[in-house]
Order: structure tokens, then sequence, then C-alpha cells
């Protein structure tokens, strides 16, 4: 099962690459298949050069599993800490994508505007990191920045992160992905919106929660387009 998993990885990374969600920077997860306590993540590369020999073992602490003296990524600890406290969560998205990063900013929340975003109806907090442990470089280097993300993201899909990027969650690996590049895309339509002017109408909740089972039983659908498109299909 792990090396469906690392494929799954591996792909992800390069999707999320050839959509520019993910650029040089930012990083995909699998929870390990054969043991929740541990996640599979590519040592420190741009993910769009991730292969399947760059997949490394991490344990729930962020430490290399089995002497594994490769460089990881130095956020990590996102993973573990959001897959400690959400056992149903397979697979993370962390993601700069800059049609984002304005919400996390302002005090116009991020909200679902079309039915292909309907998951952010659960919610899109923000994590702000200086609120919690004062001036810092934003990035996430240790369990108790991880902790408070995973605090701030509860039980939603998707967290803002201020002045960072957002992270995405997902019981597997196609729909995580989908959320990451739909979160985007959401993010880039609502801007559009606001800038016409006048009043906003986004999805309601029950109308976001009904579009959740359609996308989750579509997902192969954009999943075997997006790996043809990376030429990992013909």
């Amino acid at each position: 099962m792990a090396l469906e998993a690392i494929k799954d990885l591996v792909a992800a990374n390069r999707i999320l690459a050839h959509y520019e969600v993910l650029d040089a920077f930012g990083h995909v997860s699998a929870r390990h298949p054969d043991d929740p306590g541990r996640f599979l993540i590519s040592q420190s590369r741009a993910p769009e050069l991730v292969t399947a020999a760059d997949v490394m073992i991490l344990d729930l602490d962020g430490k290399p599993a089995e002497g594994d003296v490769r460089r990881p990524y130095l956020e990590r600890f996102i993973h573990g800490e959001i897959y400690r406290v959400r056992p149903e969560v397979t697979a993370i998205v962390h993601s700069h994508a800059p049609a984002v990063i304005p919400f996390a900013a302002s005090s116009v929340t991020l909200q679902p505007i079309y039915h292909m975003a309907g998951f952010l109806g659960r919610g899109a907090p923000v994590f702000d990191i200086r609120k919690r442990f004062g001036p810092t470089d934003l990035l996430v280097r240790n369990n108790d920045h991880g902790r408070a993300l995973a605090e701030s993201l509860g039980d939603s899909d998707v967290a803002l992160m201020r002045g960072h990027g957002y992270v995405v969650v997902a019981s597997s690996m196609p729909t995580a992905v989908y959320r990451a590049i739909y979160t985007q895309l959401n993010a880039e339509l609502q801007q559009r919106a606001i800038t016409l002017g006048g009043s906003l109408t986004y999805l309601v909740p029950e109308e976001a929660a009904l579009t959740v089972p359609v996308q989750e039983l579509t997902i192969m659908r954009p999943w075997e387009l997006w790996k043809r498109k990376i030429g990992l299909t013909k």
C-alpha cells in the first residue's frame, strides 16, 4: 500500500506545481497507510522535482524514521500536528498561492462563491502566529507552532495563515489536491466579484454542505485528467 501512496504523493506534488498552487516552496504529505503514527513527505525539494526516491517517512513529531539523514522540510510540523488531532485526515497540502494570501490579511473572509469550492462552507479560519508566539519569521518551525495551527484549523478543511499561505486537509490525496486548487480558484473569483462593486451572494452553509458529497463522488475525474496533464498517464 505504501508504494501506491508514494505514487500519489509524487503525482500530487507535480500536479500542484503544474497548476502553480505550489512553486519552489510548499509541500504535500500523506499519512502512512500502514502506520497512522507516521507520514510520507518529500525531502526538502521543489515540488515539481519530487520523485519517489525523495520520499521520507516521519513520525508525528517530525522526526525522520529509520536513520534517514536527508534534510526534511522545515515546516514538517504542520503535517505531524494536524495528523495527530485529525485521525480522518490522510493528506495535507501547504501552499503559498498568491490569490489566497490577501484573505488572511484582510477583514474580508474567504467564502465559497461557487459550488466547486463548497468545502469552504465549513469555514476558512485564519491562523495568526504572532498572536500566539509574538513576532516570528512566520514559519511553522516546531511542534508548538504546528499544534497551534492545528487548533486554528479545528474541524475545517482549510486554514489560512496570515502573511504566509494556507493549508488544506482531506481524507484522500485526490481530494486534498482538489481542495488546494479550488481554494486558490475561489479566492481569485471572490476578488473579481468584489471589484464589481455591490453586494455579493455566497453559498449558504446548507448549499455548501450539499456540494461536498458530489465532489467526493466525482473526484477521480479531475484526478485522472490532472495526472495526464503532467504526463503520468496516456
